[in-house]
């Protein structure tokens, strides 16, 4: 297994990245490591994914920012890889799920995520019942009744971040909702998230001891949490749910740990530049907007296609756990496999035109954005559902959002998301 270097990981976001890309067709593909930070800030990955999936679907990165690694960035191939838990492994003890990821390293928490089975279906199994459709209706009065807050509050004829006024402040609310969470304390979710996913040497998070300490408060918190629950267990947070049940009650401090990371996390990152992602869709595509104007029955498949097309999670990695062959190459036992589902939601060989956002896209729901297999997201139904809310509260109030600069982008191979989003509303509209 393969360490991560220890760079200053500033250098991927200097002038190098842009030049990099304009000459990426000039590149030699051994000397291609995608897997730089800069690259997906500067929001100019996808050219190097073009390029792979033409030339080297299935590519070894010798020497990377992050070690070694292969990149699949085909959709058939992360989809096989997916479903083959056997080969390809998750666990924590064989490296986990981002190419940054090693269990030796200080910050490391094992959650089921990062497990294989049964560990995983055991504890996945134990979480599950906070996601099931019954459970999700039930929230759906509470999540429109903070949408319609969070929209009338908006200026008219102002610029504003709609990462900061929208996107994060519903995040934050529904993940307070799901682990019973003080609702005045939400944006401690988002920040303790945003640290759990940083890397060192990021503006917020300049040491790994900066990180650690955030971490630090976050996991106090949720130990706080886990006792009360333990000693009085009532309610249908996802804490009580992992507390009450026989198989994750007596889990270790560590994979509690990990466990909330892996919750906060999903909950916050893919929801939340979901929301950023369909307003910029549909600013770059005024057209399809105009399509849902037309038929609001669209909204039904307004989340897979925002999903496919943004992409919040770029990758998850496996560790190989025999020699195996894929795509013509030889993947030796322990070697670093990374799934760049960015990619693979961009293969051109399954979604025409799939740069284009593309609102009645007939194959939208073959996205990669929840994974597949095994590991697929578990709060899938609850991300549509917080989804259509919005834009069905938008198409009531809003006939255009525009968005006024290009969006500040994440600087992270991990998460495929925005810091910023600048937008003016023009107008609401008449009621």
């Amino acid at each position: 297994m393969t360490h991560a270097k220890t760079p200053a990981l500033t250098h991927a976001m200097s002038g190098s990245v842009e030049s990099a890309h304009d000459d990426v067709s000039k590149l030699p593909l051994e000397r291609i490591d995608v897997a730089q930070p800069g690259l997906f800030q500067a929001g100019v990955v996808g050219r190097y994914f073009e390029r792979l999936r033409r030339e080297a679907p299935v590519h070894y990165c010798a020497d990377g920012l992050f070690g070694s690694y292969w990149s699949v960035t085909r959709h058939g191939d992360i989809e096989a890889i997916e479903l083959d838990p056997q080969t390809f492994s998750s666990d924590h003890f064989n490296g986990g799920i981002t190419i940054t990821s090693h269990p030796d390293e200080p910050q490391f928490r094992p959650s089921f995520i990062a497990m294989d089975p049964p560990r995983h279906t055991e504890q996945r199994k134990a979480v599950a019942p906070a996601f099931s459709p019954e459970r999700v209706a039930q929230m759906s009065g509470q999540l429109r009744q903070w949408t319609v807050e969070v929209l009338d509050a908006l200026p008219i004829g102002e610029d504003f971040n709609w990462v900061d006024r929208v996107s994060v402040e519903l995040t934050a609310r529904t993940l307070a909702l799901l682990l019973g969470f003080p609702q005045p304390r939400s944006r401690d979710l988002i920040r303790w998230s945003e640290a759990a996913v940083a890397l060192p040497g990021s503006p917020a998070f300049p040491t790994m001891a900066d990180k650690l300490r955030v971490m630090q408060e976050c996991f106090a918190t949720f130990d706080m949490i886990w006792h009360e629950r333990l000693s009085a267990p009532a309610g249908q947070d996802l804490i009580y749910m992992l507390a009450s049940n026989p198989e994750t009650r007596g889990m270790s401090p560590a994979e509690l740990q990990g466990n909330i990371v892996l919750l906060i996390v999903g909950g916050n990152d893919t929801t939340r530049n979901s929301i950023s992602g369909s307003v910029l869709a549909f600013d770059q595509f005024p057209q399809e907007r105009r399509k849902l104007d037309a038929n609001p029955a669209l909204l039904v498949n307004l989340t897979p296609e925002v999903l496919r097309w943004q992409t919040p999670i770029a990758h998850m990695r496996r560790t190989a756990m025999r020699n195996v062959s894929l795509g013509g190459a030889d993947i030796a036992k322990g070697d670093k496999v990374v799934l760049w589902y960015l990619s693979g939601n961009r293969d051109e060989e399954v979604f025409e035109q799939s740069e284009r956002f593309v609102l009645d896209r007939p194959n939208a729901r073959r996205h990669l954005a929840f994974g597949a297999g095994i590991h697929r997201c578990i709060g899938a139904r609850l991300a549509d559902l917080q989804l259509r809310i919005l834009w069905e509260e938008i198409m009531k109030r809003f006939p255009r959002i525009e968005v006024v600069q290009p969006p500040a982008r994440s600087f992270s191979t991990f998460i495929h998301g925005y810091t910023e989003l600048m937008v003016r509303i023009p107008e609401r509209s008449a009621r």
